[in-house]
């Protein structure tokens, strides 16, 4: 019990120090005591609501939303006070700003349009408050109308420092550094201890379609094209098309170019003009002392450049009567999942998709922690993808769609076909 008080002791002085902040932010216009027994009275009153939420949190919830709210409205202070010093704007712009950022944050379109919406408002019914008071009214307007509006939550925490066991659905491979790149599996091996094997000659994504079998896919009755193309990718180059919905490039532009890029990770093409300069393909393994494949990663980079665009690691699984796909997307200190329910279609096609009254398919978010290995996932319910592969007028073929709260944005449209195996350049590109 004493440990648990002091734990909670610890994680509430970070949020006293918000608090602090956001009562001198508040008041800063009334004077030095005023200030101060303002921030004394934040430090208070945040630091005990967040004591209060995470005494009354159960195990793998998040903190309670009224306390997140009063976070948020707390940090959004400081921020809009110092708005307004740096550049002399008034409490409209800044809290029109703050709206706008928290609606950023919420990342569903709905969210992003009504975060400015109601800034605006906030800023335009009080015209003498300060920008500190203006931009923590906006924020915290807009997460209460957010909430009331938006109930079905597009995120939530699903299991907290677990073993990879408890969560089959995960691969749970992350980046020890702040950039993935192209040679992460390279890094994988050493750290794994096993053998590296770059650029595999003749290797697929998957060992064998039969592990999939289950009572929505019967591997049997696949076309023998579309099975060469999972159990031996290699022997094939891609064309693609990237077709993205004309709403969401503005925010993958912003989403490219500060974070993608950076990492080295989910950076796809913008355009079919981009998408014509080349994409080189290919599979790195890591092996056991038994020369058994442990580790599966499909690296897809510029043919021109090297820059990567995705770094994945691919693995199947069983979990009850039924096999599964499941991708995981290395990111720094943790992994993003994709695990994907096969399907046959009716002409001999595959379709993995995510989208499942089942509770293994989805997408997940998941932090390692780099001392322990447990896991800390979140599901991501807000995303969505479905990977459609047959064969038309004997070309094989593959179109990668994909959703975001519901919307889609965009389809990845592939014609594959074997490569000519006197070229010197194994350039590809691939879905999943």
């Amino acid at each position: 019990m004493a440990g648990d008080r002091a734990g909670l002791l610890r994680q509430a002085i970070p949020a006293g120090v918000i608090g602090a902040l956001a009562g001198a932010a508040l008041t800063a216009q009334r004077g030095r005591r005023a200030t101060a027994a303002a921030a004394l009275a934040g430090a208070g009153a945040v630091a005990a609501v967040d004591a209060v939420a995470r005494a009354r949190q159960r195990p793998g919830e998040i903190p309670a939303l009224w306390s997140r709210i009063v976070a948020s409205g707390a940090i959004a202070a400081p921020a809009g006070w110092l708005a307004q010093r740096l550049t002399g704007l008034g409490p409209l712009p800044v809290a029109t700003g703050a709206g706008a950022a928290a609606g950023a944050l919420g990342l569903r379109p709905q969210k992003v349009l009504l975060g400015p919406v109601v800034g605006a408002a906030v800023g335009l019914s009080g015209r003498r408050v300060t920008g500190a008071q203006a931009a923590a009214a906006a924020v915290v307007t807009y997460r209460t109308a957010a909430a009331a509006l938006f109930r079905d939550p597009q995120i939530s925490l699903l299991a907290e420092r677990v073993p990879a066991e408890d969560v089959p659905f995960v691969v749970p491979v992350g980046s020890q550094t702040r950039y993935v790149g192209t040679d992460y599996v390279r890094a994988l091996a050493q750290r794994l201890g096993g053998r590296y094997t770059p650029e595999v000659a003749d290797i697929g994504i998957v060992a064998s379609l039969d592990t999939l079998e289950g009572p929505s896919f019967d591997p049997a009755g696949v076309e023998p094209l579309v099975r060469e193309f999972y159990e031996h990718t290699t022997r094939f180059a891609l064309d693609i098309v990237p077709e993205w919905r004309a709403w969401v490039r503005p925010g993958y532009l912003l989403y490219r170019t500060l974070l993608s890029r950076p990492l080295g990770q989910a950076n796809v093409p913008m355009s079919q003009r981009e998408a014509q300069r080349g994409v080189r393909s290919r599979i790195d393994t890591v092996s056991g002392a038994d020369g058994a494949v442990s580790v599966r990663g499909w690296i897809r980079s510029a043919a021109d450049t090297g820059e990567p665009i995705y770094v994945g690691i691919y693995t199947t699984y069983r979990h009850e009567d039924r096999g599964y796909v499941s991708v995981g997307f290395p990111l720094p200190q943790a992994s993003f999942t994709a695990t994907l329910l096969p399907t046959g279609r009716p002409d001999g096609g595959l379709v993995l998709d995510s989208r499942s009254q089942l509770d293994q398919p989805g997408h997940y978010l998941t932090y390692i922690d780099p001392e322990t290995g447990s896991l800390t996932t979140a599901v991501v319910r807000g995303f969505a993808e479905r990977l459609d592969v047959y064969v038309a007028n004997g070309e094989l073929r593959a179109e990668h769609a994909f959703w975001v709260f519901g919307l889609p944005f965009l389809v990845l449209h592939y014609h594959m076909h074997r490569k000519d195996v006197s070229a010197s350049d194994p350039a590809a590109a691939g879905p999943g």
